[in-house]
């Protein structure tokens, strides 16, 4: 088959599988396949040669290229399917007006600045409802998570790193280098719609000007910034500010979801996966235990759940090959509380652990008066501060935006260290759930490499942090939480080197927890690029007849 044929394939595919996410949201439905989508929604399939287990990036990867070889497919979602306008015509609401569309069951959003000017105007009280943003907290430490059909993608802010190749081949030392920058990390980026601004646009726009002011009061204290890609579209983004689009990033939308302009998964993977014919999903459906049965097929116990948050259905599901998708928490979880409960005994000790922040922290700056950030801010961040070559403090800062409508002069930035510190997940009896063993000592690690950055930048423009923006008193650095959870099912320890799980056949698990903790930039192109790598292998090995 011809290249051009292989995309003609996959465009008919997408525009098939959008088709049905699309009429079966209108309908309601919680359960879409091709067939479904035109009918009255079905039973559900309790029985399928294969099932995927979250959409996510991992899941969706499993998604499509199972169903492309033809393999019967069941796609288990606990989020909801996000394709259905609301009372205002859309289907996200924005940052700044947030309501029940924004946090999963929350009475209050829990956005990750807390405060402006030390006044609580930022978070606002909502009915509870299963939002598209959840912010799971253990502890010390709390981790920001999409609910949806899409995972993260829906939730994040589109930017598209391939990791520096000497860092990878530093976490990842049993993986073909070669193989993965010559083919998977280009198939991911292919697949997720990756693009670059145009840097002439960027140049002049007023929508940019908060990212060239960062960049400035870099270069003032002798250091690069580098344009990052991004899955938004950025020819649509160009409409936008010419006002022939409908804004989405230019109209402050980004962490409860974008509803123009941005690639999310269920416009690219998911959307092709469900083209396939092969694919169903189910949203809604929580996967709660794993077991095996005794002729070695997999069993998954489910909670379907309505939008109060009830359970209205428990299932039991049936399948041969399982591929775990549910993101560094869910597969972690669901991994732990089967070796501790006795369900699965012959998983590694390794599960569980090597848990890590990819080392983020949040801090904003005050600029000078003259140095304005401007009021209006595209939310889609395409610029970073580039130290990671610094051997004796390595960071990468994404510029991030601040999008309040008026000029603020407040820089505000995403800081990813270099933290070896790693935590290890732990089974808690008395609520059937996990814990998180992270400590705030192991956060101060990240906040003492972004703040020696920082405070480089700071002397060089005679500028200061912000005190106001992370709650009362005087908090500099937002050490407390992480958007980027990596690990608890590494690579190469709890799994093979193909992601297969240790002590278990025809199990897989394809998303963020086989990342050791740190990965140098935002993390979902590499996770994407490890689950084309996996599937490749499987399907060769292991499915074939």
């Amino acid at each position: 088959m011809t290249a051009k044929l292989m995309q003609r394939q996959l465009a008919r595919r997408q525009i098939l599988g959008m088709a049905a996410l699309q009429t079966a949201a209108s309908l309601g439905f919680t359960r879409v396949g091709l067939q479904s989508a035109r009918a009255a929604e079905p039973d559900a399939i309790e029985a399928a040669p294969a099932i995927v287990v979250g959409s996510g990036y991992g899941g969706a990867v499993a998604a499509l290229r199972l169903g492309e070889a033809g393999i019967r497919t069941l796609v288990l979602e606990m989020g909801r399917l996000w394709n259905t306008p609301g009372s205002d015509g859309k289907v996200f609401c924005s940052t700044s007006a947030p309501d029940q569309r924004s946090m999963w069951f929350r009475t209050r959003t829990e956005a990750p600045l807390a405060t402006f000017l030390w006044l609580d105007v930022v978070n606002k009280a909502i009915p509870s409802y299963p939002g598209v943003l959840d912010r799971v907290h253990f502890g010390a430490m709390s981790v920001y998570v999409g609910r949806g059909v899409g995972g993260g993608s829906l939730v994040n802010g589109g930017m598209a790193v391939t990791p520096l190749r000497s860092y990878f081949t530093e976490q990842f030392p049993t993986v073909d280098a070669d193989e993965m920058y010559g083919t998977y990390f280009p198939r991911a980026r292919a697949m997720l719609g990756v693009n670059t601004v145009d840097p002439a646009w960027f140049e002049s726009t007023e929508w940019y000007r908060f990212a060239r002011t960062s960049r400035k009061a870099a270069g003032n204290a002798g250091l690069k910034t580098t344009f990052v890609p991004n899955v938004y579209d950025f020819g649509y983004m160009q409409r936008e500010a010419a006002g022939t689009a409908v804004k989405s990033a230019l109209a402050g939308e980004v962490i409860y979801g974008n509803n123009q302009g941005k690639r999310s998964l269920d416009r690219t993977y998911l959307a092709a996966a469900l083209g396939t014919g092969n694919v169903t999903l189910h949203s809604l459906e929580k996967v709660t235990a794993i077991s095996r049965a005794g002729d070695g097929s997999w069993l998954l116990t489910t909670e379907r759940r309505d939008i109060t948050g009830a359970v209205v259905e428990t299932k039991q599901y049936g399948c041969t090959y399982l591929f775990l998708g549910g993101g560094s928490l869910g597969t972690s979880e669901l991994l732990v509380r089967a070796r501790e409960t006795g369900a699965l005994p012959d998983l590694a000790p390794a599960v569980g652990g090597g848990w890590g922040t990819n080392g983020n922290t949040m801090l904003g700056r005050t600029n000078h008066i003259w140095d304005t950030v401007g009021a209006n801010q595209s939310t889609m961040p395409v610029l970073g501060i580039d130290d990671w070559a610094n051997a004796d403090n390595p960071v990468f800062a994404e510029i991030a935006p601040l999008p309040m409508g008026f000029e603020h002069w407040v820089s505000l930035y995403l800081a990813i260290t270099k933290n070896p510190e790693r935590a290890a997940f732990s089974y808690d009896s008395a609520t059937g759930g996990v814990r998180l063993g992270w400590t705030a000592a192991q956060s101060a690690v990240s906040v003492a490499m972004a703040r020696k950055l920082f405070d480089r930048i700071n002397a060089a423009n005679a500028t200061i942090y912000r005190y106001d923006l992370f709650g009362s008193g005087s908090k500099v650095f937002a050490d407390d939480f992480t958007y980027h959870p990596l690990g608890g099912c590494v690579l190469g320890k709890a799994t093979d080197n193909y992601g297969r799980v240790k002590g278990y056949s025809r199990m897989y698990v394809t998303d963020g927890s086989l990342v050791p903790g740190s990965i140098g930039v935002n993390p979902f192109v590499t996770i994407t690029a490890l689950a084309e790598r996996t599937m490749a292998r499987v399907l060769a090995e292991d499915t074939a007849p």
